[in-house]
């Protein structure tokens, strides 16, 4: 398998000419440059991330030797701030929703979780004015609901830094899953009106939260359970409470703190109530992967454009390798690899035979998949 090709090949596979240009349609965008069009930038910026390349003149420096179309430096600049960012979310949109349908078609998963949570990536004021953050730093924000068993993105909101949790939630709901957040995505209003439209649920509860009317929930439990408490009430002060009541469980976390969390779910024990919100650590783990092995904090630019443009593409790099990793990791003789392992090897070519086999295998099936038009199935 050619280090420099398995990667294009991908992006190729799942963005073939005819849907990218359907999207530049949807924006109206026609392209003007010749040497650098969208396609040669969305190309440079997601092997940059994944190689972790440090600048666009980095960039401009090795794209050719490793297979890509020579565009100088001052091409990839120019184009990379006067792109529109949205056009690159909805490219990135596109390509989440390929992967997460063939990831899901081939688990046959029911009714499954979607983490919501956000990460904040910071630098020095003067580097991004438009998104001053706290004292010296300024801060860009992106809210995300992550598919716990596909380990990828599901939806992705964009914000500066001080924009507060709570509000972007309302953004990342689906009733095709069970939302599951942290306490800042709690609210008396929200749960109430989620309990009435069918929006499952497991959020954490603030500590201060007042319970009322508690009423027991009869249950056995496990002798190691760390539940303590199964229970239903209100929740708020008698000046806003919840109109409707609601599950609570109560459990110890692995500090021995005790944590609260509300949930729409009645036919599930409390032991699994509370493994639903431990599981979260999931989106967690993603923000940390995608800091660390897609060169996030070193931002190519300072406007809007070329701060979100390259943070969505960093998304599709990691999408399109979890699925590449995620897919070859079933065949029967490969031997275990971490998802960062994966990516170190696969870079410098040095992935075990039988791991560039299934690749090979993935590739080609990924071909035959887009000549039959076989992803709006399932």
């Amino acid at each position: 398998m050619n280090k420099n090709t398995t990667l294009q090949t991908l992006i190729e596979s799942f963005l073939p000419e005819k849907d990218l240009q359907a999207i530049l349609n949807e924006f109206q965008y026609e392209e003007t440059a010749r040497k650098c069009p969208v396609s040669v930038l969305l190309s440079y910026l997601i092997h940059s991330a994944a190689n972790e390349w440090n600048s666009l003149r980095h960039a401009a420096d090795v794209g050719k030797s490793i297979g890509l179309t020579s565009v100088d430096y001052s091409s990839l600049s120019k184009h990379l701030k006067g792109l529109e960012y949205a056009i690159l979310k909805r490219i990135l949109d596109e390509f989440i929703g390929k992967l997460n349908r063939s990831a899901r078609r081939n688990l046959k998963l029911p009714k499954t979780l979607l983490s919501i949570d956000s990460t904040t990536i910071t630098v020095g004021k003067t580097r991004l004015p438009w998104a001053l953050y706290h004292g010296e730093r300024a801060g860009i924000k992106l809210h995300v609901a992550f598919t716990n068993e596909t380990d990828m993105p599901l939806r992705v909101v964009e914000t500066t830094g001080l924009k507060h949790d709570g509000p972007i939630g309302k953004e990342l709901e689906d009733p095709r899953f069970i939302l599951v957040g942290d306490r800042a995505y709690f609210s008396i209003d929200k749960v109430d009106d989620y309990l009435e439209n069918g929006q499952d649920f497991v959020f954490r509860l603030k500590d201060n939260i007042q319970l009322n009317r508690k009423k027991s929930l009869q249950g056995s439990r496990p002798k190691d359970s760390n539940v303590t408490a199964d229970f239903t009430c209100t929740l708020g002060p008698p000046q806003k409470q919840t109109q409707q009541r609601h599950r609570v469980v109560q459990f110890l976390d692995y500090e021995g703190k005790t944590l609260s969390v509300i949930t729409s779910l009645r036919g599930v024990t409390a032991d699994e109530v509370a493994d639903m919100y431990k599981s979260r650590w999931a989106i967690e783990s993603f923000f940390r992967w995608v800091k660390q092995n897609l060169n996030v904090p070193i931002l190519y630019g300072t406007t809007k454009n070329a701060v979100f443009n390259q943070l969505f593409a960093a998304l599709i790099a990691y999408v399109l390798l979890k699925f590449l990793h995620t897919q070859a990791a079933k065949g029967l003789y490969c031997k275990s690899l971490s998802f960062a392992g994966f990516l170190r090897l696969l870079l410098c070519d040095e992935l075990p035979i039988e791991w560039r086999l299934e690749i090979r295998e993935q590739l080609e099936w990924q071909q035959r998949l887009k000549t039959g038009n076989l992803y709006n199935i399932g």
